[in-house]
């Protein structure tokens, strides 16, 4: 159990694994010789990018008894995130996911998640809920839904931290892990219920929503039960609106990208460190989108994750944010 006067800053739940990136830009998987083994999962990331900025946090998650999981831990140690709830499972190897870099906007994923991936058996008794109702920020995934029993533990857990603070639902469509994606948006509706926090892109926000057009994403989230809702548009940028009226929308940071993976990911951990640190949206979005494009700069996803110093000077760099379009 959690010590109850030293909350985490942010408690995520959900994938992980480990992510196999060919060291050769441009090149098909298949003449690919030589790969960067990194730590992955997307909320493992989230976790990973606001420990880079200063935050406590931890992950909710599960591994194989294997050496990939061994590297897991490990690797979570390094990044100072605290693996204290991340168990194995004898039955299922640790994933590993490859992808293919054709920059500027391809990049194909491969998941080897066969024949199920550990962290969908996180089970709700073996839920720490004291620790995730006195989270600062508490964030849970779309995928975290795709298969028992981890959906009735997301549920459980979001039930039981009952909007105690900012509670996230990242919409994070992964179709290929739903054996019946016709099921997603009643699951995505349930746990919007329980959430104060909505954020995704417009795939995600159309199996959420039914809904394609950003402020109609963003008004449709609202009406499920979230406080704030971030939809993020591509090379549009990202936009924001708050149940008490709060809008923002700012344009992304040019970058030359280098693998467009994990900067969502790196989005998630600044918009967590931008919320604690009380900012208004607008800045919260500026920072969030700034981390994003650092990271899309870099090979990596959780070893790209920025620090608080790479993110202002790069939003210093690129001066006032011209408006949205």
């Amino acid at each position: 159990m959690s010590e109850p006067h030293d909350p985490y800053d942010l408690i995520t739940v959900g994938r992980i694994g480990v992510d196999l990136y060919p060291l050769q830009g441009g090149v098909p998987l298949a003449r690919v010789e030589t790969f960067g083994k990194f730590l992955g999962g997307s909320p493992t990331n989230v976790a990973v990018a606001a420990a880079r900025l200063g935050r406590r946090t931890a992950v909710i998650t599960r591994t194989g008894a294997d050496p990939f999981g061994d590297y897991v831990h490990a690797a979570l140690r390094d990044f100072g995130v605290d693996d204290r709830w991340v168990t194995p499972v004898e039955a299922y190897p640790t994933p590993v996911t490859f992808c293919e870099i054709f920059p500027p906007d391809d990049f194909p994923l491969y998941f080897y998640r066969y024949p199920k991936a550990p962290d969908l058996e996180i089970h709700p008794d073996e839920l720490d809920y004291d620790a995730v109702r006195a989270a600062r920020i508490f964030w849970t995934t779309g995928t975290g839904l795709c298969a028992e029993p981890s959906r009735s533990a997301t549920l459980a857990a979001l039930a039981a931290r009952a909007r105690r603070g900012p509670t996230v639902f990242d919409l994070d469509w992964r179709p290929v892990f739903w054996s019946d994606p016709a099921r997603a948006r009643a699951d995505y509706a349930e746990a919007l219920r329980h959430a104060t926090v909505a954020v995704g892109n417009l795939d995600e926000c159309e199996v959420a929503t039914g809904l394609r057009e950003p402020a109609a994403c963003a008004r449709a989230l609202l009406a499920a039960g979230v406080e704030l809702a971030v939809v993020k548009q591509g090379p549009r940028g990202v936009l924001a609106a708050g149940r008490d009226g709060s809008y923002a929308e700012v344009p992304p940071v040019p970058v030359e990208v280098v693998n467009g993976l994990g900067a969502g990911d790196a989005f998630g951990g600044a918009l967590c460190h931008g919320l604690l640190a009380g900012w208004d949206l607008e800045r919260v979005l500026r920072y969030a989108a700034a981390a994003g494009a650092i990271v899309a700069s870099r090979l990596a996803c959780s070893s790209a994750m920025p620090t608080d110093a790479e993110v202002t000077a790069l939003l210093a760099a690129a001066g006032p944010a011209a408006p949205a379009v």
